[in-house]
């Protein structure tokens, strides 16, 4: 089991898995940083789509190859984040990758119904891995970025989504917390009552992980609290997993721990879609992006 982000590297390149990865506006330091120190590494192969000009400049200020990798000179943005998208839809590529373009534009190019990556009746849905020291591994949670509001059906699906990323660092039965204000079945929060069934469905085998639900937060992750509580149960104090009910409360998660968390290592991609596609914020570290192309490639089907 894979437990921290070096660990993911190391098992990559024991592995000899490299993959090709495709950069959508892939002009900015950050981005292309990131795609050489993975290039270096071994387990991907890189294709720029952008402006060859830019790509060229960039590479010369951070003392890089451009030889290492592939360019595909388009100097339009809106055209570039396009034929990025439609290469991965062609099978030119097993990862996608933002690079400097908006959200809104390469989501749009993603959910184009001729030439995009999210199948017919998909859910485009995030999962987020996140390194803390202050935790004994990896925590994988979902959605900090995509669904403001999941039904429950969709929640079936995030928590396949989410456990699957988990299964591919070799996590053989994931334990997913359905993570609620409190781990007490209270019937005037939806999200308790939404967890005590998805938990359900895991018992079932109708989810294929170890499920609880609903725990809060501080049951899901503390051994300490579990003991506190008298909590008995098969995930918490040790989940791999968090299902938030709603984006807020996954967003801020995630972003506590990036800005109050001394030591984190984070990673994030969208999936749901053909490819694992790597949303990560223009104002992203290169290590966030490093992680998460690791991440990507690792989960690749």
């Amino acid at each position: 089991m894979i437990t921290n982000f070096n660990q993911l590297f190391t098992e990559l390149k024991a592995k000899g898995i490299c993959k090709r990865m495709i950069a959508a506006w892939g002009v900015d330091s950050h981005t292309i940083e990131a795609a050489s120190l993975a290039s270096d590494m071994g387990f991907v192969k890189v294709t720029l789509v952008g402006d060859a000009d830019l790509i060229a400049k960039v590479c010369s200020e951070c003392g890089i190859d451009a030889a290492k990798f592939d360019v595909v000179d388009i100097k339009d943005e809106l055209k570039a984040v396009a034929e990025a998208v439609r290469m991965v839809h062609d099978g030119e590529g097993d990862v996608l990758m933002k690079g400097l373009c908006s959200t809104d534009k390469f989501l749009r190019a993603i959910l184009n119904k001729e030439v995009g990556l999210l199948p017919p009746k998909g859910l485009l849905s995030h999962v987020g891995v996140i390194e803390n020291p202050n935790y004994h591994k990896l925590i994988f949670i979902t959605d900090m970025a995509v669904i403001p509001a999941p039904d429950f059906r969709q929640k079936v699906k995030m928590a396949g989504f989410v456990t699957g990323v988990a299964r591919s660092f070799g996590i053989a039965m994931p334990k997913i917390a359905f993570i609620a204000a409190s781990e007490q079945m209270l019937d005037s929060m939806p999200a308790c009552i939404e967890g005590a069934m998805l938990a359900k469905m895991c018992d079932r085998g109708q989810i294929k992980a170890i499920g609880d639900g609903p725990l809060a937060l501080d049951v899901a992750i503390d051994k300490e609290s579990v003991e506190i509580k008298k909590l008995v149960s098969p995930v918490a104090g040790d989940a791999d997993c968090l299902l938030f009910p709603n984006i807020e409360s996954a967003n801020v998660f995630w972003k506590t721990n990036s800005k109050l968390a001394v030591g984190v290592r984070q990673a994030g991609f969208l999936v749901g879609t053909k490819v694992p596609c790597i949303l990560a914020s223009r104002a992203d570290s290169v290590d966030v992006k490093l992680n998460s192309i690791a991440s990507a490639v690792m989960s690749v089907k």
